[in-house]
């Protein structure tokens, strides 16, 4: 008998540590944030000049999704549907009058949002945010407000308080790169301790940081999200990379943060706790074309940032750790699962007249089953554009970056799984296609209740 008991202790033991994710006293969650990163940007997603061995090492032990959406194409929004869960119009984070926050925008973030980070420090989790916020730079806003134990970065996007009227690629004449021209400051908390931010090295400062709090945290469970304010334009790279890739100083970009990702996940390893922690790694939207070689590549998708084609939206995302089956998802995802997921796996009970967007991908990222999410509303500020139901997409109205939409009707329909460059417009054949998803929208939008806008707002 005493040998039944032991060997039944033995498989349960193993069975918990195997699927340790449901026990709340040994997960840990790291994400990895880009900032206007492409979906053809990195090897494993098929670039063929810029050289990313330790992403690519992380989707072959983890989980590489080739279908996975950010849930807006610019930075504000996608970053409050990324903490929320929730489609950034219902938070009023996306506006049709202002795309994203500015140095002059007077409000944020509202405190009536339940973020990631509030959530699981209701159960004791530390947590922490490393690089760009860009929801909001008035105290009231900032993350430490949010639920964030700690808050180490930049307020807004690396390219905003810019002091002089030097064209862009100007700073690029000079014998030695630096970032003075953007007066960007530097984050501890409350205070600003560094102004203008040195970007040269902020890619580095941002990865020793997040190693640092890795370390304070590790007696702990603890939630580390890692906002890379990078690839976004100004680039720079530290001294170390710069000149080093095939694809110019946006490779040298990208090829230092793949450098930072390898460390961290060595980190996780040398202290053990590759175990018990889930990492994804992935961008807030799409590439900015219109900075041609110093913007990065949609691959086979169309267009890019600040559009609602699949260039806009479409990012990679790599999930590893914590006993994530290994292998390509073809399914869909999106960052506005990641609430839902997290919180499932640490089963923390939110409010039940919450709205959530997300979907839970834990089956999926443990056990390999299809992803349970199989619809996406692409909104370009707070207007549906376009609408994804399973392998078809349908554009109600499209755009490229800065162009006035234009409307379609009928309405352009495309199979992702055939066609995912969107090139071949078959609304025509498909018309009972086009009829189930229009029902999908007006379902949809009967039930959707927007929020103020919060952007439009500026002094």
């Amino acid at each position: 008998m005493y040998h039944k008991f032991f060997f039944l202790f033995v498989l349960i033991f193993h069975y918990a540590s195997l699927y340790g994710t449901q026990n709340t006293n040994k997960l840990n969650f790291i994400i990895v944030f880009v900032d206007d990163m492409g979906y053809g940007d990195l090897g494993v997603y098929g670039n063929p000049t810029i050289s990313t061995p330790n992403l690519d090492k992380m989707a072959f032990e983890g989980q590489k999704w080739t279908q996975f959406y950010s849930a807006a194409s610019v930075c504000t929004p996608s970053r409050a549907a990324l903490l929320t869960g929730r489609y950034p119009v219902r938070s009023g984070m996306a506006s049709s009058i202002s795309p994203v926050l500015f140095p002059n925008s007077l409000n944020g973030l509202p405190s009536s949002e339940s973020t990631i980070a509030e959530k699981l420090k209701e159960i004791n989790y530390k947590t922490a945010i490393v690089g760009k916020w860009h929801l909001g730079h008035l105290k009231d806003y900032l993350p430490n407000n949010h639920g964030f134990d700690y808050y180490y970065g930049i307020p807004y996007s690396n390219d905003m308080d810019k002091i002089n009227n030097n064209n862009y690629w100007s700073e690029y004449e000079r014998k030695k790169l630096d970032s003075k021209s953007y007066n960007v400051p530097l984050i501890e908390n409350f205070d600003i301790i560094e102004r203008p931010v040195d970007q040269t090295t902020i890619t580095s400062r941002y990865v020793d940081k997040t190693i640092q709090l890795i370390n304070d945290y590790k007696e702990d469970n603890f939630f580390i999200l890692l906002s890379h304010n990078l690839p976004h334009i100004p680039l720079y790279a530290s001294e170390k990379f710069l000149g080093k890739s095939k694809r110019g100083l946006y490779g040298d970009v990208i090829e230092e943060i793949d450098f930072g990702m390898g460390l961290i996940l060595e980190e996780l390893k040398n202290l053990k706790l590759d175990k018990n922690t889930i990492v994804l790694f992935t961008s807030d939207n799409g590439p900015w074309l219109v900075y041609k070689n110093h913007s990065g590549s949609s691959g086979l998708l169309r267009n890019g940032k600040g559009t609602t084609w699949d260039g806009g939206v479409r990012v990679p995302a790599i999930f590893w750790g914590s006993n994530i089956k290994p292998g390509i998802i073809n399914g869909i995802g999106s960052t506005l699962d990641i609430f839902s997921t997290f919180l499932s796996l640490t089963e923390v009970n939110y409010e039940e007249n919450l709205v959530l967007d997300g979907y839970d991908l834990s089956k999926t990222l443990f056990e390999g089953k299809e992803s349970v999410r199989n619809e996406m509303f692409f909104y370009k500020g707070d207007e549906l554009f376009a609408v994804r139901l399973g392998d078809y997409k349908l554009h109600l109205k499209t755009t490229d970056w800065y162009k006035q939409p234009v409307e379609h009707n009928p309405p352009l329909l495309f199979n992702l799984n055939i066609d995912p460059s969107e090139q071949f417009n078959i609304s025509n054949q498909n018309k009972e296609k086009v009829k189930e998803i229009l029902k999908l929208i007006e379902d949809h939008n009967s039930k959707m209740i927007k929020g103020e806008d919060q952007l439009k707002n500026r002094n």
